[in-house]
């Protein structure tokens, strides 16, 4: 998967899981503490106000989770494809790792206890998202590093980028997730602009 693939469809997942989180709360304020569920009609009935989006980008900071939906690409492909072309040869590497999603998940917890920080927790949901759209579990040599192995699986990276090109073009693998990443990037800046909080977003990462 590539850029629009892991940015929108993260972005999308995260939308989709910050809903199920409003609703369970919703439901949950919805009895009074009588037990009692109060009639939809009633005045004491709490209205959701907040849309998926708005509800995803009161607690997170968006730009993060789009930068973490990438980070394993944005270590490990300058790192195996250009830095250490001829040794590692390969853009999965380290970051591509389970080992490498529990550490950053693990400082994430403690960050989040520590000092109430959720930013490394948002880089470690993308982390997440990235190595599950990447399909990892076909390289477990690279996945379980360093448990199968010490050496990663090396790929035949002469003819890089014109092979994403092709691949973009005529594998549906590769274009379907594309569209899908591209049109819900397309929702979310529509969202923006028709709630005019482009400059927030850009600012702050957040759309209150």
């Amino acid at each position: 998967m590539l850029v629009l693939g892991h940015t929108g469809i993260t972005l999308g997942a995260a939308a989709l899981f910050a809903e199920v989180l409003g609703n369970s709360r919703l439901s949950k304020a919805t009895v009074n503490e009588a037990g009692e569920t109060p009639s939809p009609h009633s005045q004491s009935a709490p209205k959701r106000k907040a849309s998926w989006l708005t509800y995803l980008g009161s607690r997170i900071d968006i730009r993060l989770l789009l930068i973490g939906s990438l980070l394993p690409d944005i270590i490990d492909k300058p790192v195996g494809t250009f830095f250490f072309r001829e040794t590692i040869s390969s853009g999965r590497i380290f970051c591509h790792t389970l080992l490498f999603l529990i550490l950053v998940t693990a400082s994430g917890i403690y960050l989040y206890r520590r000092y109430s920080k959720t930013w490394l927790l948002v880089f470690s949901f993308g982390t997440f998202t990235h190595l599950i759209f990447d399909q990892m579990w076909c390289a477990p040599r690279t996945l379980f590093w360093p448990l199968l192995g010490l050496v990663f699986e090396r790929a035949d990276i002469s003819n890089w980028i014109p092979n994403i090109f092709h691949a973009l073009l005529t594998d549906p693998v590769v274009y379907l997730p594309e569209l899908v990443g591209a049109a819900i990037l397309i929702w979310f800046t529509w969202l923006l602009f028709r709630r005019q909080k482009i400059c927030s977003f850009i600012k702050h990462g957040q759309i209150q």
